[in-house]
């Protein structure tokens, strides 16, 4: 296919990997470039005619890359990264700290806006595909209430958080959702569920050798945004451990919306997803809306953009006219 989209990558990570992978089921994208912290002649990439390149380079690539893809962490990367990349390159990234997206999406809508790129920010699954749910829920069914549940499975950005702290030298964490909520919530009767009875949050760490696992065991517990309300465990494991037990990246959840109508009948809306590999499913979500990115940055609808301000047409591939005759 001629006049491909033009793909970079920045991070490479799991995410990162991830989207290599998407980006080659994708017939109408190209990969140009992966962008890395790491010593660029150390990362071994068997992609033909795909450069990687140190990160500083990224600057010298505006002219061949139509949009960035920014794989790196919510905790510490991309409330500094998204900013820096959208001055220059349309972007898209998967920032998921819930609390704090409105003022990251003010920071990276001032740069963007000013320099006429498109920004889509906290593209994934959620937010992302449950943050889509939630609102369409609410539309349909206004007299009712939304939960979500997450897992079981392990989260990136948890356990990209779990990594940051001082003392840890590799860990993963595990959201499990409750049972008996979810069953709750399926009846029909609305609970009133406090964010600790929605889920348990379950850390497998490594810590480095002679630090003090209590430090580290509190400073993960008592974390804002990720852990501080949850009932959290911290479990201290081996590398060997951690690589023969925990090397897979399974994930999931639910958004369910009761509600009533007319004459006090029930609704129940639910969508969910299973995934075998959580990185690699928000890579897909993430080149699907690259794809729109490039489209709005061509009608020059500049600034930061969420999944609130993108069209299914324009996420797809195929054009109006199969999506009316194949899909519709």
């Amino acid at each position: 296919m001629d006049n491909k989209i033009r793909l970079g990558i920045v991070g490479y990570g799991n995410l990162g990997k991830g989207a290599v992978e998407a980006i080659k089921q994708s017939p109408d994208m190209e990969l140009v470039a992966v962008f890395t912290r790491r010593n660029p002649e150390a990362l071994v990439l068997n992609e033909p005619g795909v450069k990687v390149l140190s990160i500083k380079d990224a600057v010298e690539y505006q002219k061949d890359i139509d949009v960035m893809l920014l794989c790196g962490g919510s905790a510490t990367d991309l409330p500094e990264q998204t900013p820096h990349f959208a001055s220059m390159f349309n972007t898209v990234d998967s920032y998921d700290t819930h609390a704090k997206i409105p003022e990251f999406y003010q920071s990276v809508d001032k740069v963007a806006t000013e320099h006429h790129t498109t920004a889509i920010i906290s593209v994934g699954w959620d937010p992302g595909l449950f943050s889509i749910n939630r609102v369409m829920a609410d539309a349909i069914l206004p007299n009712g209430a939304n939960y979500t549940f997450w897992g079981k499975g392990l989260s990136q950005g948890h356990s990209d958080a779990v990594r940051r702290v001082s003392g840890v030298k590799n860990g993963v964490q595990y959201t499990i959702p409750s049972e008996q909520a979810i069953e709750k919530v399926r009846s029909g009767s609305n609970p009133e569920l406090a964010t600790a009875e929605k889920h348990l949050r379950v850390c497998y760490v490594v810590p480095e050798e002679g630090t003090d696992t209590g430090a580290i065991e509190q400073e993960i517990k008592t974390m804002p945004h990720y852990f501080a309300d949850y009932e959290t465990e911290v479990h201290f494991i081996t590398e060997k451990e951690l690589k023969r037990d925990h090397a897979k990246a399974p994930h999931g959840g639910f958004v369910i919306r009761g509600g009533n109508t007319g004459q006090d009948n029930k609704q129940i809306y639910e969508f969910s997803l299973q995934l075998d590999s959580n990185p690699e499913f928000t890579a897909s979500v993430l080149v699907a809306y690259a794809r729109a990115a490039f489209r709005l940055s061509k009608e020059k609808q500049y600034g930061a953009k969420t999944v609130y301000d993108v069209t299914l047409g324009q996420l797809s591939p195929r054009s109006a006219e199969e999506l009316r005759k194949d899909f519709l």
